[in-house]
């Protein structure tokens, strides 16, 4: 895309800090470095939707999360996709969901999961915004039952991303741009040797991100060799 000028929109450039948070860099700058907490992320985050619906990155605190067990790092990458509600896009709801704040009555979908306690790492909204909710040094609850090469469960070894999306819907090009760039800053930060969708580490029971999700094209974006990819 073009802007007025006839000069190409530069891309947003990511890195994960020490404390596992996104950061946007511009210039020789970031994009603020106080972790987020508890007590400013509304505040920041309300600001941050008021200035520009389109801001590339915001931090949502979500409080489903726990420690990794000692010494253990990250090194799969776990794709899924959620519409709240289903197949609906837009809206404040899958932040509801993963912090806790989700209204039963408002949908007769969301009394079946109210009781639900998860989250993700990140999500990929379909205009190309990244909502981080939990620091890559936690576990995020995004996997369940899960197993990959016989490791067991996958929250304690994995990064979980959801694409806002379904299984009967292209996504956009603009996900893939910016799914690439997350990708490739957890990459440089944790040295991340897999990835996955959340279909192949639970099949049967899932099946994000489904036929609609471009594996080949993401895994040349984001530098996958065929060996790390399904």
């Amino acid at each position: 895309m073009k802007n007025n000028g006839g000069t190409k929109k530069k891309a947003p450039k990511f890195k994960i800090d020490r404390h596992g948070w996104l950061r946007q860099y511009t210039g020789y700058t970031s994009s603020g470095f106080n972790i987020p907490t508890a007590s400013t992320q509304q505040t920041r985050c309300h600001n941050l939707a008021k200035k520009s619906k389109l801001a590339p990155l915001r931090h949502v605190l979500s409080p489903n999360f726990s420690e990794r067990p000692l010494g253990l790092k990250p090194t799969l990458l776990v794709i899924h996709y959620i519409s709240l509600p289903p197949d609906q896009f837009g809206g404040p709801y899958i932040e509801q969901l993963f912090t806790n704040r989700l209204n039963p009555t408002e949908h007769p979908f969301f009394e079946e999961i109210k009781d639900l306690r998860v989250s993700a790492h990140f999500l990929v909204r379909r205009n190309g915004q990244i909502v981080q909710f939990v620091s890559t040094e936690k576990m995020a609850f995004h996997a369940g039952q899960s197993d990959f090469f016989g490791r067991g469960p996958c929250n304690p070894y994995s990064i979980g991303i959801e694409l806002e999306g379904n299984g009967t819907t292209a996504f956009e090009d603009i996900q893939y741009d910016r799914l690439a760039l997350l990708t490739n800053a957890l990459k440089l930060r944790y040295g991340l040797t897999a990835v996955r969708g959340h279909e192949h580490i639970a099949p049967g029971r899932k099946q994000d991100p489904g036929p609609f999700f471009d594996w080949q094209r993401y895994a040349k974006a984001a530098g996958w060799t065929k060996r790390q990819q399904p």
